[in-house]
C-alpha cells in the first residue's frame, strides 16, 4: 500500500508538467496577447500607443519570445525560485492574488462534499432499503429536481430567499467589514455565516446524483447471495447492511470522488460571480478576459493539482473500503 501511495505521488509530477504545459499552450492560443489589448484600450480612451511603444512594453513584459520560451522562463521561476510570475492586469506578484482565493475554493470545496456525504449516502441508503415507499419517492424526486435546477438559479432563490424572510445578506463570503479584516474568532463566524449558501448550491447537483448511485448499487447488493445467507442464519438487519452490503455499494461512489470534486471546482464559478465570491473562479475568468497569461496558468496549475490530490485521496479510500483491492496493491497489482 505504501509503494502504491509513493507510485502515485511520483506519477503526480509528469501529470501537472503536462497539465502547465498543455493550459500555457491554450492561454496563449487567441491571436494576439496582452499588449494589444492595452493597445485598443488605449485608442478607443482617445490615446495613441505607437508600434515601437508596442514592442518595448512586449520586451518589459517578456512577450516578444517564442511561446515555449515563455513557457519554460515560468516553469523553471516555479519549480526553482517558488515565482509564480506577476500579473499584467493587477500589476502584482501572482502569489499575492492567489492564495486567499485558493484557500477559500479548497474551503468551499470541502464543506460541499462533507455536505453531500452528510446527506446523500444516509438518504441513498434509506431509499434503497425502503423501496418504493412514500421517502423513497420523495428522495427519488427532489434528486430529479437537484440535477435539473441549475446552480446559479438556485443561488439567486436562495440569495432571495435568505434576504427577504431572514433579512440577511449573503453575497459574498464575508460581510463588507470583514473582508480585509485579519483572522478573528468574529471573522470566522462571519465566514460561517456566509458559506451556507455556496455550499448548499454547489453539493445540490452532486447529492442528487450521488443519491441515485448509491440506491442503485445497494439495490443491487442487496440479492446477493451472502446477504440471505447473513439473514437466514439471525444476524441481525443492521449489522447484515453495513457490514457489506452498503461497504460494497460505496466503492463507485468511493471512485468518482475525484469527479465529483472536478464537478464542485469547475462549476463554482458561474457561481461565484453571481454570489460574489473571493474564491478562484471570477479571478481566473477576468485573467481569462485579459489574457493575463501568468495568472491564469498558475490558478489552472494550483486548481489541477487539487484535482490530482482528490484522485490520489480517492483511490487510497476506495484501497482501505474494499480488501479486494488491498490484495491486489499486496500481490503487486494496480
Amino acid at each position: 500500500m505504501g509503494m502504491f501511495v509513493v507510485k502515485r505521488v511520483l506519477l503526480m509530477i509528469p501529470t501537472l508538467l503536462a497539465i502547465s504545459l498543455v493550459a500555457f499552450l491554450v492561454i496563449t492560443l487567441p491571436p494576439g496577447d496582452y499588449i494589444d489589448r492595452l493597445v485598443l484600450e488605449a485608442s478607443l480612451d482617445g490615446d495613441y500607443i505607437t508600434a515601437a511603444e508596442a514592442e518595448g512594453l512586449r520586451k518589459i513584459y517578456g512577450l516578444d519570445k517564442s511561446v515555449l520560451a515563455q513557457y519554460f522562463d515560468w516553469i523553471w521561476k516555479m519549480v526553482v525560485h517558488g515565482d509564480l510570475g506577476r500579473s499584467f492586469s493587477y500589476e502584482l506578484p501572482v502569489e499575492e492574488l492567489i492564495w486567499d482565493r485558493l484557500g477559500m475554493t479548497t474551503l468551499l470545496s470541502l464543506c460541499s462534499m462533507v455536505f453531500i456525504w452528510t446527506v446523500a449516502i444516509p438518504v441513498g441508503i434509506f431509499s434503497a432499503v425502503r423501496k418504493y415507499s412514500l421517502g423513497d419517492y420523495v428522495a427519488t424526486f427532489l434528486g430529479f429536481i437537484g440535477l435539473a435546477v441549475p446552480n446559479f438559479l438556485l443561488a439567486l432563490v436562495l440569495m432571495y430567499v435568505s434576504f427577504r424572510y431572514f433579512g440577511q445578506n449573503v453575497g459574498g463570503l464575508f460581510s463588507p467589514d470583514y473582508v480585509n479584516a485579519p483572522w478573528s474568532f468574529a471573522r470566522v463566524g462571519d465566514l460561517m455565516a456566509h458559506i451556507w449558501i455556496p455550499m448548499i448550491v454547489l453539493g445540490t447537483a452532486g447529492t442528487a446524483s450521488v443519491i441515485r448511485t448509491i440506491r442503485a448499487n445497494l439495490l443491487d447488493e442487496l440479492h446477493r447471495p451472502y446477504v440471505v445467507t447473513a439473514r437466514a442464519k439471525g444476524m441481525p438487519e443492521h449489522w447484515v447492511l453495513t457490514k457489506y452490503p452498503v461497504r460494497h455499494a460505496l466503492n463507485p461512489f468511493v471512485s468518482s470522488l475525484n469527479e465529483l470534486f472536478v464537478q464542485i471546482v469547475s462549476g463554482s464559478t458561474i457561481v461565484s460571480i453571481v454570489l460574489g465570491l473571493q474564491t478562484t473562479g471570477p479571478l481566473l475568468f477576468d485573467a481569462l478576459r485579459q489574457e493575463d497569461m501568468y495568472l491564469a496558468a498558475a490558478l489552472i496549475m494550483f486548481l489541477s493539482f487539487l484535482t490530482v490530490i482528490g484522485t490520489l485521496f480517492s483511490d487510497i479510500l476506495l484501497a482501505w473500503l474494499d480488501p479486494r483491492i488491498r490484495r491486489q496493491f499486496n500481490n503487486g497489482g494496480l
